[in-house]
């Protein structure tokens, strides 16, 4: 173990508040009555579907594959009957929702045949797509497909495996490194076998000194392994923050690490990964952080779709609970549902009261103290981007690298004026976001018209040249009939009345009534 050789600017030091369940065992959650398991993950599109409505399921069992190159497969949590395939809400804090696989537990917890995946045999093509019908995603926050971050096991020299955990309250990943360091680094070592990675950096707060004793002790003996104790700030657990600490890559605006050779982990994905490879076992639970105003605070190991409230349930919140964030209090959302179910992405649960987080100050006008740009990690001036999005002056947030936060909130933490920048930044960008879809669309009935515009006016030009054509061909005949090219309006008209006179005759005929047939002759 030793110190980061690096660091990064700015950052805050918040209360931490995980002394409530740093000792706190992860145990395994109770079955639930039912699961609503989330067939779409942090807004993608929903994956199509395998099973239907009425049909047993077994644990581990496929439900929905991969929509596009940006999905990753669900599974069934459990064994149990499929009771209905739809819209449920959703843990986000606009209280959506999204379709769900409604599964009811038969408590067998009997498993689909699953098998170790042979990783040394196997092409790099087919390793990743097992961990993509494995559903590995990123299991900080983000939520982003594993094997996408993997690439084509070429460009990565150095993976980072993020233990920092930097949000106040949350415990889960800590836990998981006392309690699962060995099989956390094999994950490791798979993922930097995939990536194409000499060398594996791990980044672990200075706060969780157990945590690093088990992965160092864990990591001996394998030389490529380097366990490094980050000083606590937050957000020291930001993916760049993190790269910046161990490695000194300073990765800047509009570029990610994989293009400097560096990609970036979570411990519970690395954790998930060997799991996959190692037992042929898809995601199908995570550790979660159950704290805040609750008289049992917990780690608990809980099944993805698992229904909040069941879970906080299990914590005993207190009668003075005002509201339920799902992730810490800096990056996390209220949940206005708790019937939502339990994501990937859900590490923690806060029971939060007046008491723990109180009400936020009326907000006054901002002074330029600057304190919001010393405190950026980004090197961003926040409190610019705060005039430019109270005044919708959307083409100038680009300019001031809008895209780049990180919605950490460590601006609004120091804010004298307790303005909601973070509020103002993601409005800002759902704006932008929103414009930019009406340009294309714009963009698009436009080209659609000016093709058919084309089209039309090509139509018609090709329609006159062959009329053009049939003309000349029309007169090349009559040429060739003796007729002179230069007779007069006396041989147009014969023409014209001979042509009468054939439809005449023609006509005539038409309308000639048969000859009477006789009669045949009466016995």
């Amino acid at each position: 173990m030793q110190p980061a050789p690096y660091s990064f600017p700015g950052g805050i030091h918040p209360e931490t508040h995980k002394a409530l369940t740093r000792e706190a065992a992860i145990a395994p959650a109770p079955l639930p009555a039912q699961l609503f398991v989330p067939l779409q993950e942090k807004g993608r599109a929903p994956g199509r579907i395998v099973v239907r409505a009425g049909e047993r399921v077994l644990k581990g069992q496929k439900l929905a594959e991969p929509a596009d190159a940006l999905g990753a497969a669900m599974h069934a949590p459990t064994s149990g009957e499929v009771r209905a395939i739809a819209p449920h809400p959703l843990a986000q804090a606009d209280g959506g929702e999204g379709l769900c696989a409604h599964i009811v537990p038969d408590g067998k917890e009997e498993w689909t045949p699953h098998a170790p995946f042979d990783l040394q045999s196997a092409t790099h093509e087919a390793a990743l797509r097992h961990l993509r019908d494995s559903g590995i995603v990123g299991l900080g926050g983000a939520a982003f497909p594993s094997h996408i971050k993997l690439g084509d096991g070429h460009q990565i020299h150095t993976l980072v495996l993020n233990g920092a955990e930097c949000e106040p309250w949350i415990t889960c990943d800590e836990r998981l490194m006392r309690e699962q360091a060995t099989a956390i680094l094999r994950g490791a070592q798979i993922l930097a076998q995939l990536a194409g990675a000499a060398e594996i950096r791990v980044g672990i707060e200075d706060n969780k000194p157990e945590a690093l004793a088990a992965m160092e002790v864990a990591s001996a003996g394998q030389a490529n392994v380097q366990v490094f104790s980050v000083p606590t700030r937050y957000p020291a657990g930001g993916e760049k923050q993190l790269i910046e600490s161990l490695t000194g890559i300073r990765i800047p605006a509009g570029r990610y690490g994989p293009q400097y050779g560096v990609q970036c982990f979570n411990v519970g994905t690395a954790h998930a990964v060997a799991r996959a490879i190692d037992h042929g076992e898809p995601l199908i639970s995570r550790v979660v952080t159950l704290t805040g105003a609750v008289r049992r605070p917990a780690n608990v190991e809980a099944l993805i779709g698992t229904p909040i409230a069941d879970l906080l349930a299990l914590a005993e919140p207190e009668n003075n609970v005002t509201r339920t964030l799902l992730g810490g209090p800096m990056m996390g959302v209220a949940l206005p549902n708790l019937a939502a179910p339990l994501p990937k992405h859900g590490n923690c649960l806060i029971a939060a009261s007046d008491a723990l987080f109180p009400p936020r100050p009326a907000p006054s006008p901002c002074i330029r103290c600057t304190a919001c740009a010393q405190a950026c990690p980004q090197r961003l001036q926040p409190f610019e981007l705060y005039w430019f999005a109270h005044a919708r002056a959307f083409d100038k947030l680009a300019r001031y690298r809008l895209f780049d936060c990180i919605e950490c909130g460590a601006c609004a933490w120091v804010c004298p004026a307790n303005l909601p920048l973070v509020d103002y930044y993601r409005f800002a960008k759902d704006a932008i976001r929103t414009q930019e879809r009406e340009r294309r669309a714009a963009d698009s009935a436009r080209e659609r018209f000016e093709w058919r515009s084309f089209r039309l006016a090509r139509e018609k030009e090709e329609k006159a040249a062959r009329l053009k054509a049939r003309a000349a061909e029309t007169l090349s005949q009559m040429n060739n009939e003796g007729a002179p090219p230069d007779a007069g309006s006396a041989d147009k008209q014969a023409l014209i009345a001979a042509a009468v006179a054939r439809a005449a005759a023609q006509k005539a005929a038409a309308e000639t009534p048969p000859p009477p047939t006789e009669e045949p002759p009466q016995p």
